[in-house]
């Protein structure tokens, strides 16, 4: 049988981990094996190779000589071939049959839907249990097969496949705790519920960008659907209810929900969206990646009390009144303004007069003893200024300084200030 043209597999093995481009390290834990080589093998003492081998972007289209992929690669666990010219099945299936301890395999971005995925194929992925599809145009029916011949399956990424609906296998996959399945363009619900349908032991599932406009279905239903979903994704997303997060409490088992860039939250400010979303979700520990600890937990379901206190009572979510039971009826927050003051009304003393007047706390005391200085008939140069905080246990203090704020001394209406001469 002619071998494929382009680069093989074992070519680009070779070129990459020769000696000259990745030399040998010596001492435990390097994670480098040089293994033995068949008699009679061109490769002898050539390779030094690591158990994760990275060969995205070489060309590759075909699996090369089979028996130096099985003398090089029996050690190795992780396989990227990302972003090469891999279409025929049969060329992915010689290269993995050979690689026996192999656990990941990342075929990112290979024209592989331009053939057909045989069972008899697929059957060489068995040991595999992180695979990484993503932007492969693989159709479910090569998913349907992967997913009967890797009984150990437990990751799977069917991101950027341009699918718009799920097509479910005749057995479902136990083995699967992770789905990434961002970037398509699955929009109705009625197509995400057959992920569930699939995967029942599913703890992770990643929905980013994917426009899923509502979750449509019975909260009893739900949970039975994704009874171990512990973490979701629907970043960008096109949810615009409350009720659709409402809903995410269906989930029995749900810990952390993403929820950045939906249409729901977008006239929110931010803190609204955070507390508004964590007092609805009572169970969810982490939220758009950060930990919801218990105080920010009561501070959001106080927030949420208090921003739904004034709503018609047609209007308020049921979760308000869940509230109300744990937390009881509580009163607006008071506004408090807290710019500094911007002028104090003061007694100023001098000699034995005393004199009211509105000072301006944003200038310095040069220019305090300026304004001063025709109310005192004293030139600038021989005034002494003293300030008194009528509320303080302290004596009037000196301000010396010309170049201070008068804010910093914490002046406020009533206080006072003395005047002395320099020279009396």
């Amino acid at each position: 049988m002619d071998q494929p043209s382009g680069r093989s597999f074992m070519q680009v093995l070779c070129e990459k981990y020769s000696p000259e481009n990745f030399p040998y390290r010596r001492g435990p834990g390097m994670g480098v094996h040089v293994p033995a080589t068949p008699q009679g093998s061109p490769m002898k003492d050539r390779l030094n190779l690591p158990s994760v081998l990275v060969l995205n972007s070489c060309g590759i289209t075909c699996a090369g000589d089979e028996k130096e992929i099985a003398a090089f690669c029996a050690h190795v666990s992780e396989l990227d071939l990302s972003d090469n010219k891999l279409e025929d099945w049969h060329e992915v299936s010689k290269i993995v049959s050979n690689v026996p301890q192999l656990e990941f395999l990342n075929l990112s971005s290979n024209p592989l839907n331009l053939s057909v995925l045989e069972r008899t194929c697929a059957g060489s992925f068995s040991g595999v249990r992180k695979l990484v599809l993503n932007n492969s145009k693989a159709s479910w029916e090569t998913v349907h097969t992967i997913l009967q011949e890797l009984p150990d399956l437990e990751e799977l990424f069917l991101c950027l496949n341009d699918y718009e609906t799920v097509s479910c296998p005749s057995i479902c996959c136990h083995s699967l705790k992770l789905l990434h399945i961002t970037d398509n363009n699955l929009q109705d619900w009625t197509e995400i519920r057959k992920l569930g349908v699939m995967f029942p032991s599913l703890d992770t599932l990643v929905l980013a960008n994917n426009h899923l406009n509502a979750i449509e279905e019975p909260d009893d239903s739900l949970a039975r659907l994704f009874p171990n979903l512990r973490s979701i994704s629907l970043h960008k997303s096109g949810l615009q209810s409350w009720e659709d997060i409402d809903k995410l409490n269906s989930f029995p088992k749900l810990e952390e929900v993403r929820l950045l860039g939906i249409p729901l939250l977008q006239p929110y400010t931010t803190e609204e969206r955070r507390k508004l979303v964590i007092a609805r979700l009572p169970s969810v520990s982490k939220l758009n990646g950060s930990v919801v600890t218990d105080g920010e937990r009561e501070d959001s379901e106080r927030f949420f009390i208090r921003y739904y206190v004034d709503v018609p009572q047609e209007e308020v979510p049921f979760r308000y009144h869940e509230l109300i039971t744990k937390y009881g009826k509580l009163e607006p927050l008071a506004e408090v303004d807290l710019r500094p003051q911007s002028s104090a009304k003061v007694e100023v003393h001098f000699n034995d007069q005393v004199e009211e007047m509105n000072i301006r706390l944003d200038q310095t005391v040069a220019e305090l003893k300026k304004q001063l200085k025709t109310l005192v008939q004293l030139p600038t140069s021989n005034m002494l200024l003293y300030y008194f905080d009528h509320e303080a246990p302290f004596g009037p203090e000196e301000m010396k300084y010309s170049s201070r704020a008068l804010h910093s001394f914490g002046i406020r209406d009533g206080d006072k200030i003395y005047v002395e001469s320099k020279t009396k």
